[in-house]
């Protein structure tokens, strides 16, 4: 026979398209439409079924960017259409490749009950699955015209993305608004040819395939194209045998599971997602009545808890589903957060409080941890999730790699600590899986743990922004159950494929260390203000909750749940993985920054009250040391009069500020000698006690550079590695001044450089090894990447980078693509670089931060000398999707420790973002907790979320190595048991003296362990 494989393809695609498709609805018959446009924000739906509705044509534009239009269709069923099913539809003027990212909207019946959502791949409303004929119908639309950012030529600069500078010209005009009938045979023979067609694609030449392309050619030879929903019926019977050909037994396994991965803010604001969640849980809701097996997963119980208040009425669809176990719950989670840049007691309360809300809501705890997209993850994470009470975890966002092709898809993580969590990654590699021949072909083909597993899972959906599984994929899901060349796909619950996984792998290969992403690199640093208001938050909120815990017990003060809830809620909100990264629209920060200053006075003022209470009436100034570790003679969690702080300064050599030969300054306090240049550089810091410069011969410190930055695409995520190509080094236009003031080595820097304006105090204390830069920028750059350097004469082989309760090591050389790939990495407060030295003489050098997030680290080699280069990311200025990212007045503090090892870096980075306070009062006060030794750290204090008053205390190893030490709590207790990070207690009481008014816990850590304790009172301290 000739080869007419092409001619087949070729015949089948022009007639799915041009033929077949259109004659899914037939009879048409034309509506009444109605609309009226919204001035301002969206209402209510009561509201908006309310409003007055005006007479509008077909093809009027409508919509300004972020517009609300609100629809009302009313017609009648002709009556010939009786025993027919009917639906409504709807083209808004959409693209069906801007599924959401344009126009959507949400149909609501005259009752108010919503029914399902309009987007460019859902365009139908079905009104009776069976008609009666001449019923009459009546729909409201609330549709949304939200602009389209991410366009077929994407990344372009774009003022849309904000309410106050969109354009108020229509983006959009109706199309098609009219009932139809369905043909339901038509639809099946659609879905038949669609399933067959893209299956052969996949196969190589072989009977199955030519079998295949026979079957469709002989199915369009019966199809009359003037007739095709008659002549449907006779076709499928044609195609029938080849689509009963079943599955092998060795066939991959797919476990699908409806998902629409809506982001809680992008490309939109969040009011936006409020309402993109409503439309998508109505349409699933809908599928999930519309068929038998279909599963939907939807995490992040923010979007529960917001259609709970915001859409009552979808939300009462959702918890039927729930009930029917046909609507998932996943994660665990408040929001899909990012992992690398929060503390490690954000992610505790993203779990506790997505725990939390699902077992009050639906009375179901969630097994696994579900992040298809955030931009990396922490090797902190394993232990947490162990902690949690999780046993798996999923994402496939590490399969964006630019450079290294991960080398498992199910496998064992194992984080910093040795714990280990079950991981899997898609083998499909996306979240938004459309069970596609080309995607289901991939999933089989490279599933990397073949050998020894069946399977892998698909989240299958139109997702971002929204819109879910469609009837289309159902139907593929259907054919590809057991067909001969395809993969096998079930709908089932990913908790299904996770306990069928670890059964077939009980020994599972294991990766170690961070899931570094080889992508995304600059969401470390774009949108300074975000990341700074998130580093703020989380500290003060963990204030706020010290001393209110502390006046809870020892001064009847009522601990102020509610607040702290909801505004942990809310940090946890702008933790999501397009928000703190910095990669959303212009609006999405703009409120952010807006939201973190309302978070700020808000915990302020919870730390004023229960101060207040602690410290009693008086006119004494009192020292407040809110850190872990102790400062100016005041303990960590303690509280001081000002006399004995100024005595204990008193005794501290005295700061000393001298002119340089080089119209420089030397710096000095005993300790430590700094000369910094006229150029405001750092070009000397040695640690008087070895006697060791830290910076390297010739080279200069606290040196800003400044990159040009114009990354290949994705502008605020991504910087590529040629941005090192060009650099201008900020030498010239410096005045430097000094003085000494209030016992302070002060030296002001001023420079203005390309557009901008640089100003810096650089400041040393007395008994302080740190040289502290209070740097202000008013920035006014475009694609440019201000970092600042410090070359040490440190021969490190690898650097220790703060992440969640501990660090994280990494080799400084590039020997393989994997270390090459990680020319930008995170920190959290410090990021130390040290030689192996003798104890208590540390040749060693850290930078502290108060609210950065990237770095770099470079080594050198001058003849014998080896220079490690560690520069701080500052500003970014990308113009996509927000032109003015970071422009203005930028503020930042960070640090140079010299002579450091860990613990002295640890002490530091604590110390920079914790700031002592002075208030007034009769007294001070002793710390709630008290640790004997100097490894173990206390990270959180508060009374148990479920409002039992028992005392919650975490800690952790900070220095990895094992830890032997004390906890002393003040208070009457009577029991102490190890928790959960869920607060829920492990075993029996722990080992503890419980006599004379306070809890001596002994404590034995493993390296960088973290340890939730929960503690019984019997009443408060008097």
């Amino acid at each position: 026979m000739h080869d007419d494989t092409e001619l087949t393809r070729g015949r089948v695609r022009r007639v799915l398209i041009e033929r077949i498709m259109p004659a899914i609805h037939s009879d048409r018959a034309e509506v009444n439409l109605e609309w009226h446009p919204l001035d301002g924000e969206p209402v209510p739906p009561a509201e908006g079924l309310a409003l007055d509705y005006a007479p509008c044509q077909l093809g009027e534009p409508w919509g300004p960017a972020w517009g609300t239009t609100w629809f009302r269709v009313r017609g009648t069923v002709p009556r010939e259409w009786a025993g027919r099913r009917v639906e409504l539809l709807a083209d808004l003027g959409f693209d069906v490749n801007m599924t959401g990212f344009q126009a959507e909207a949400l149909v609501y019946r005259s009752d108010g009950k919503p029914v399902k959502s309009l987007n460019p791949r859902n365009q139908y409303v079905t009104i009776a699955r069976e008609a009666e004929g001449g019923e009459e119908v009546e729909l409201y639309l609330e549709a949304a015209a939200n602009p389209v950012l991410l366009d077929y030529q994407p990344f372009q600069p774009t003022r849309e993305g904000d309410i106050l500078t969109s354009s108020p010209r229509p983006l959009y005009a109706t199309r098609r608004i009219e009932l139809a009938v369905f043909e339901p045979e038509v639809f099946e023979l659609a879905m038949d040819l669609d399933v067959l067609l893209e299956l052969q694609a996949e196969l190589p030449a072989g009977p199955r395939r030519a079998r295949i392309l026979q079957g469709l050619d002989d199915a369009l030879d019966v199809v009359d194209l003037q007739d095709v929903a008659g002549t449907a019926a006779r076709a499928r019977a044609v195609l029938a045998p080849v689509l009963a050909a079943s599955a092998g037994e060795s066939e991959h396994r797919i476990s699908a599971v409806g998902h629409a991965h809506i982001d809680s803010a992008w490309l939109w604001p969040v009011r936006e997602t409020i309402r993109k969640v409503a439309r998508t849980s109505s349409s699933m809701a809908e599928l999930i009545e519309d068929t038998d097996d279909f599963v939907f997963g939807m995490s992040s119980a923010q979007q529960y808890a917001w259609l709970k208040e915001h859409r009552p009425e979808v939300y009462r669809r959702v918890r039927d589903a729930v009930a029917g176990g046909r609507f998932l719950p996943l994660g665990g989670m408040w929001v899909e957060s990012d992992t690398v840049m929060p503390s490690g007691e954000s992610l505790v309360r993203q779990f506790l409080y997505g725990q939390r809300f699902f077992e009050t809501e639906f009375g179901i705890r969630c097994r696994g941890v579900w992040l298809p997209d955030s931009f990396g993850y922490s090797p902190a994470l394993p232990q947490l999730l162990a902690r949690a009470g999780f046993e798996w975890f999923f994402t496939q966002k590490i399969s964006w790699n630019q450079v290294n092709v991960f080398p498992h898809h199910s496998f064992a993580w194992e984080g910093i600590d040795g714990s280990r969590v079950f991981t899997h990654f898609p083998s499909m590699d996306t979240y938004n899986s459309q069970l596609s021949g080309a995607e289901v072909a991939k999933a089989s083909r490279q599933f990397r743990e073949a050998r020894v597993a069946t399977g892998s899972i698909a989240p299958v959906g139109w997702g971002d922004g929204g819109g879910g599984t469609t009837r289309e994929m159902v139907a593929r899901a259907s054919r590809l159950r057991d067909l001969e060349g395809s993969a096998r796909v079930v709908w089932e619950h990913p908790e299904a494929f996770f306990e069928r996984a670890m059964a077939e792998l009980p020994d599972p290969a294991v990766w170690a260390g961070e899931l570094y992403l080889e992508l995304h690199r600059a969401t470390l640093t774009s949108q300074h203000r975000t990341k700074q208001g998130n580093r703020r938050s989380e500290w003060l909120l963990g204030e706020a909750e010290l001393w209110s815990t502390q006046a809870a017990l020892e001064a009847g003060y009522e601990f102020p749940h509610g607040e702290l809830d909801a505004l942990w809620k809310q940090v946890l909100l702008l933790q999501f993985h397009d928000i703190l990264p910095g990669t959303s629209i212009a609006w999405v920060h703009r409120e952010a920054v807006a939201e973190y200053r309302r978070i700020e006075q808000a915990a302020q003022e919870l730390i004023d009250r229960a101060l207040a209470a602690l410290v009693g009436g008086g006119d004494h100034e009192i020292v407040v040391n809110p850190a872990a570790f102790g400062r100016d003679a005041v303990p960590p969690g303690g509280a001081v009069e000002r006399a004995t702080v100024d005595a204990g300064r008193a005794t501290l050599a005295p700061v000393t500020l001298t002119p340089s030969s080089d119209g420089g300054h030397v710096l000095a306090n005993g300790l430590v000698e700094v000369h910094v240049s006229a150029a405001g550089t750092i070009t000397s810091a040695r640690d008087l006690a070895t006697g060791h410069d830290v910076i390297a011969p010739g080279a200069e410190g606290n040196l800003f550079q400044l990159h040009q930055d114009f990354p290949n695409m994705w502008d605020a995520w991504d910087v590529d590695r040629h941005y090192r190509a060009m650099v201008t080094e900020l030498r010239d236009g410096a005045s430097v001044t000094g003085e000494l003031a209030d016992g302070r080595a002060v030296l002001t820097l001023e420079r203005a450089f390309s557009a901008s304006r640089l100003s810096q105090r650089i400041v040393l204390e007395p008994g302080s090894r740190t040289l502290r830069f209070e740097t202000a920028i008013d920035w006014h750059e475009t694609e440019k990447f201000l970092k600042v350097a410090f070359p040490f004469d440190i021969r490190a082989d690898h650097t220790l980078a703060e992440t969640q309760y501990g660090y994280q090591r990494r080799v400084t050389h590039t020997n393989t693509s994997w270390e090459a790939a990680k020319f930008e990495t995170s920190m959290h407060r410090f990021v130390l670089a040290a030689e192996e030295s003798a104890p208590g003489a540390p040749i060693g050098a850290a930078l502290v931060n108060d609210s950065l997030y990237g770095h770099d680290v470079t080594r050198s080699v001058d003849e014998a000398n080896v220079t490690t280069t560690v520069r701080l990311s500052l500003l970014r200025a990308p113009r996509f999707p927000d032109p003015e990212t970071d422009q203005g007045r930028q503020t930042m503090t960070y640090g140079l420790v010299i002579g450091a090892d860990v613990a002295a870096a640890t002490a530091a980075g604590a110390l920079l973002n914790s700031p002592q306070r002075v208030v007034t009062g009769g007294r001070g006060f002793e710390p709630l907790a008290a640790i004997a030794d100097d490894g173990i750290v206390l990270a959180n204090a508060t009374l148990a979320h479920d409002r039992s008053g028992d005392l919650v205390v975490r800690v952790y190893e900070a220095l990895g190595r094992r830890a032997h030490g004390t906890l002393t709590l003040r208070g009457d207790y009577a029991s102490a048991r190890e928790a959960s990070l869920l607060e829920e207690p492990l075993g029996g009481p722990v080992e503890a003296d419980l006599t004379g008014g306070r809890a001596v816990v002994p404590l034995e850590l493993r390296p960088f362990e973290v340890r939730t304790l929960r503690l019984a009172r019997r009443w408060l301290l008097r």
